[in-house]
């Protein structure tokens, strides 16, 4: 388990301080305990704005299902967050890599980037480096984790970039909603796709290419989906080996820690951590269940488009 790896990602005299945001799920004593910044999001729900990275997630998800007509709505980090972390490293000789959230999904990586670039304008010689993982929850922090053990194993700001970006390409997160409705609203798939899906009682397998939600498979029933899920992950694991893998939930978590007790669990040997996906997250999803996991090797499809993942200052 990385609990057994935990030690801060620097000590006081090393230079690179690792940033991500609240959208990669990472419970909040893991990251205190590695060391890792971790900037918020937030869920405006009734007028009220809650960061993201400390909501009572319990409560939120146990209130989430009511909330179909009147969705909560998200927002990125300002502009003026991100730049004062980056002067506070700045300030201290400290280089920065930041792993965030796909760029299709939300303008935190963007803004991030225009913050760093005012910091280093007015702070020449501040370097930091920037990963789009075209994904977001554990799939997403997956390359955190490799940022930091590449930090912990005193690699150069570039080199711990390229590692994270290298674990793009071996993660994947599958989840399946128990309806389409949320995805509709918060505008991930059309409103005839939603309603075709719904009355017809079609369940999606669902996952992240190329930064943008995609249908992998299709099921009549929730649990036939789940199981459609599965074989995914099965065929993945077949091809390309497993390092890590978490059962992700949004809602009730009972479900998904059966599913992991029961399925999961005997398929590779060894426990696996249950967590809850992130309320900005959750918001555009609804209730839902799935698994993020990281392969020995890359896997096909992830990423079909030539970008660049990472931007450097």
């Amino acid at each position: 388990m990385r609990a057994a790896r935990f030690g801060a990602a620097q000590d006081r005299g090393a230079m690179i301080k690792l940033l991500t945001d609240s959208v990669a799920s990472i419970p909040a004593q893991d990251a205190r305990d590695a060391g890792i910044d971790v900037i918020s999001l937030y869920v405006n729900d009734g007028g009220v704005e809650y960061a993201d990275a400390t909501m009572d997630l319990d409560a939120f998800y146990a209130d989430l299902p009511s909330k179909v007509d009147n969705i909560p709505t998200s927002s990125q980090p300002s502009q003026h967050e991100f730049e004062e972390y980056f002067e506070r490293a700045a300030a201290a000789g400290d280089e920065v890599l930041g792993v965030f959230i796909s760029s299709k999904l939300s303008g935190t990586f963007d803004g991030a980037l225009r913050a760093a670039r005012a910091v280093h304008a007015r702070n020449i010689g501040f370097k930091a480096s920037f990963v789009n993982t075209y994904s977001t929850g554990w799939d997403q922090a997956f390359c955190v984790w490799a940022a930091y053990d590449a930090i912990k194993a005193g690699k150069s700001l570039d080199e711990c970039a390229k590692a994270a970006a290298d674990a793009v390409q071996r993660t994947r997160f599958l989840f399946s909603p128990t309806n389409l409705t949320f995805l509709q609203k918060g505008g991930r798939i059309g409103a005839a796709k939603a309603l075709l899906g719904n009355i017809i009682q079609i369940v999606p397998v669902l996952t992240v290419r190329d930064g943008l939600p995609v249908d992998v498979a299709k099921a009549r029933t929730q649990k036939k989906a789940v199981a459609a899920l599965f074989e995914t992950f099965k065929s993945d694991v077949e091809k390309h080996g497993l390092k890590d893998a978490v059962v992700h939930y949004i809602g009730s978590s009972e479900d998904a820690e059966k599913w992991a007790r029961e399925k999961v669990e005997p398929y590779v040997g060894r426990p696996v951590r249950v967590l809850p996906v992130s309320p900005v997250v959750g918001l555009h999803v609804g209730p839902a269940m799935g698994i993020a996991y990281e392969c020995e090797r890359p896997l096909e499809g992830k990423l079909t488009m030539r970008e660049n993942l990472i931007v450097s200052l």
